[in-house]
Order: structure tokens, then C-alpha cells, then sequence
């Protein structure tokens, strides 16, 4: 492997400072200690899509699977027992890092989508009529946009959508004429645009939500990895997000619910673990959170999040944000000299560590191929957010972004690259 040799840069007057050393951190991370290309050091910029893995996280599971792998909860024999221990002791660590009050409030899925999806299908399907209204926005993943959209065909209520300002934040005047004039249900935002980097603010739009009577549920997968994330502190009624955008595994999500909603909406899956008790003329489910939670469980997955939120936790959420206010300051400023690039999004202050770009006269993905050249990962496309693609009109992004392990030093080789590609399009 390569040796990965960077520097960084001491922030510009104005600019913050990283509290994390991530040249210290970029040694936990295994994979990001190559070449992408012959001479061309791993410049990964793809974390809104999914961050890469500690050697802590990967360590975690190898030892699951070589000494405590079982089936758990029905097993009597010391392996089943160890790793129900090790599946539950994961959801008490999620249970404590978004500071929910019990764990029967704490359901694993396979991912954010799931969640959500979880949702419309269980609590949307059961309390959403015609003449009902669900408040989403322009800016959403599809995970948060087609499952309303399916439901609605089936039972006739009417979705809203907050438009976006031309700045990539919320209208929030629009947000409370819909709350004051529409028989709204459900509120369901995402608190951070994987496209903008846009915080939204949740604190406050949840307030609004419950004061006309409505539920809110937040698309967490861009916020739990970055930020503090209370949901006792928000009173949010649901929270969605995954493991594999916050140093964990794929294939594992959380769907927080507040106990007494989780109690009265029916399972979402039939089928092992889901239930109490099965005869031939019914079944009764079984108790908070297994009731949602059917068949085989992703087990070496749940332990690998667990492992992912002692991480993060450890490096502390304030200092893991202040660390990309840092590089996302750094990075549009270095992208602003680019002629003839346009970023998409709010100022450094109001987003999070997200920078959506497009140049003119290239397309989004013709600028990830070339970057790639130079070992320079980023994402290009809509997103999983055609809306907000064509809200502002224009087909596809280029994004970067970023997380724990990236320092301005990538931010120059993704300039570096952006220049090369210019050059080869003769911009």
C-alpha cells in the first residue's frame, strides 16, 4: 500500500479551526491508505453516499464472527447468548446516542429508506385518510418522496411540499401557511440536504408541527452522523437514519419512534421474532421493539454499529461539526476561484459538510470520471433528488463531501482535479 502523506492548511482569518486531527484519524481507516490509480493518492469525497469503515468497526465484527456468531433471542447455548448481548448492548449504545428514553423506542432496519418506508406503511396506512395532508419538501431523497406518494395513491390524502428559496433553504412562510390552512398529519423533513449540505431547522419547525396537532418525522441520515442529535431535546416523533453513513456497516438502519406511537401502529413485516404467540385462527405480536422487527436480524451489523457509535461518540459530535464547518469553509472558498463553477447550497455557516457543484459546459458526470483519473472520489448525478435538481434546473450535480478523515489537503487535489479536467475540455 501506498503511504498516505498530506497537509493541511491553518484557517484564513474568520475561518474555523478543526478540533480533530485528521491525519491521526486518517490511520483508523484502512482502505484510505492506498492509491486509487498508480501515483494517484485516495482522495475519498463520497461520504453522503457512505463513509468508510474504522479499523475499530472492522475489528469489532471479525471477532463477532469468529467467537460469538449465532442466531440470537431463541437460543439457550453460550453463543446465542453472547451475541444477543452484543445485538442488544448495539441498541442500548443508539439508545444513548440520540438519548431516547427506552429501548423499545430503538427499531433496526436495513437503512434510513426502510425507516421511512416503515412508517407510511405502518402508521401512515393506519392513520391517513382523504382529506388528510403530509407536509415534505422540494429538497427530499426519494426515500422520503415515493413511499408518501404510493400511500397516497391508496388512500387519497394530500401531500405538500415546502418550497426551496433560491439560497437552498426552506420557505418557512410557506411552511406555516400549510399549517395553519391544511389539515396536516404529518410532517416528514430531512434536518440536512445530502445536495445543499442545508441544516433545517428542525427544533423549531417541530414546534409549529405540534401546535396545530401534527406528527413530525426527521430523514436523519445526514444529521446523526454529524451533528448532536437529542430526540428528547427535539421532541420528534420519528427519526430515521443508518449505520453506514456514520462509520458503520451497511445494511443496518434505526428507526426511532416515541414509545406510545410504536405501541399502536401495526407490524410492518409478519413473520419470526415479530410475534408472541401463532395459531392457525390469529397471532398476537410480540412487545416494543421486536414487533417490528421480522425474521433474522442483520446481527454482525448491529454489533458493527454499535462499534461505529462508540467511535464517533468518541471523537465527539461538537468536534466532529466544527471539523466540517472547517473543511467546508476551506472547500467553497477554494472552489469559488474556479471559473465558470457554480455551487448549490447556503452560505458555509447555515450547511453542513456537503458541496454540490456544476461546471458550465460539463456534465456532472463527465467531472467525476475525470476526477477519478486523478484518485479523486466524488458523486454525480441527481442524488436520489430530481426535485431539487430540477427546482433549480439543472440535470445533475457533482458533490463532494466530507467527514472525520478529510483535511484541506483534499480539498487542493480536488481543485487540482477540477483545473485538470477543465484543461482537457479545453475550458
Amino acid at each position: 500500500m501506498a503511504k498516505v502523506n498530506q497537509t493541511t492548511h491553518d484557517p484564513k482569518p474568520g475561518q474555523t479551526r478543526s478540533p480533530l486531527n485528521s491525519q491521526v484519524i486518517l490511520n483508523d481507516f484502512p482502505i484510505l491508505n492506498q492509491e486509487a490509480h498508480p501515483g494517484k493518492r485516495l482522495v475519498f469525497l463520497d461520504s453522503a453516499a457512505s463513509s468508510q469503515k474504522p479499523r475499530q468497526v472492522i475489528d469489532t465484527m471479525t471477532a463477532y464472527y469468529e467467537h460469538d456468531h449465532a442466531n440470537v433471542h431463541r437460543g439457550l447455548h453460550a453463543l446465542s447468548e453472547r451475541a444477543t448481548d452484543a445485538y442488544e448492548g448495539a441498541r442500548e449504545k443508539v439508545r444513548q446516542f440520540i438519548n431516547a428514553r427506552s429501548y423499545r423506542e430503538i427499531v433496526y432496519t436495513r437503512n434510513t429508506t426502510e425507516s421511512m418506508n416503515l412508517v407510511a406503511g405502518s402508521w401512515g396506512r393506519a392513520n391517513l385518510a382523504a382529506g388528510d395532508v403530509v407536509v415534505l419538501s422540494e429538497m427530499e431523497h426519494h426515500s422520503n418522496i415515493v413511499p408518501w406518494q404510493i400511500l397516497a395513491e391508496q388512500t387519497g390524502f394530500t401531500i405538500r411540499y415546502i418550497p426551496v428559496t433560491d439560497e437552498g433553504e426552506l420557505d418557512l412562510d410557506a411552511y406555516a401557511a400549510f399549517l395553519r390552512d391544511e389539515p396536516v398529519k404529518l410532517v416528514s423533513v430531512m434536518h440536512v440536504s445530502n445536495v445543499l449540505g442545508t441544516v433545517n431547522p428542525v427544533e423549531d419547525m417541530i414546534r409549529q408541527a405540534h401546535a396545530v396537532g401534527a406528527l413530525f418525522m426527521i430523514d436523519g441520515a445526514q444529521s446523526v452522523p454529524h451533528l448532536a442529535v437529542d430526540v428528547q431535546a427535539l421532541d420528534v416523533d420519528f427519526l430515521a437514519f443508518s449505520a453506514h453513513k456514520m462509520a458503520g456497516p451497511t445494511g443496518i438502519g434505526i428507526l426511532y419512534g416515541k414509545r406510545a406511537l410504536l405501541d399502536a401502529m401495526p407490524p410492518y413485516m409478519g413473520g419470526g421474532d415479530m410475534i408472541r404467540r401463532v395459531t392457525l385462527e390469529g397471532s398476537e405480536w410480540n412487545d416494543l421493539p421486536h414487533k417490528f422487527e421480522a425474521g433474522t436480524p442483520a446481527i454482525a451489523e448491529a454489533v458493527g454499529f454499535g462499534a461505529a457509535v462508540d467511535y464517533v461518540a468518541g471523537l465527539g459530535m461538537d468536534n466532529i461539526l466544527a471539523h466540517e464547518q472547517h473543511i467546508v469553509e476551506y472547500g467553497m472558498d477554494r472552489l469559488a476561484e474556479v471559473p465558470g463553477l457554480t455551487i448549490y447550497g447556503p452560505e458555509p455557516s447555515r450547511r453542513n459538510g456537503v458541496i454540490a457543484f456544476a461546471l458550465k459546459d460539463m456534465h456532472a458526470h463527465d467531472i467525476a470520471q475525470l476526477l477519478d483519473v486523478e484518485g479523486v472520489a466524488v458523486r454525480a448525478g441527481h442524488h436520489c433528488a430530481m426535485p431539487l435538481h430540477q427546482r433549480f434546473g439543472v440535470a445533475a450535480t457533482a458533490r463532494a463531501s466530507f467527514y472525520v478523515y478529510n483535511t484541506t489537503a483534499d480539498v487542493d487535489a480536488l481543485i487540482e482535479a477540477i483545473y485538470n479536467a477543465r484543461n482537457i475540455f479545453r475550458l
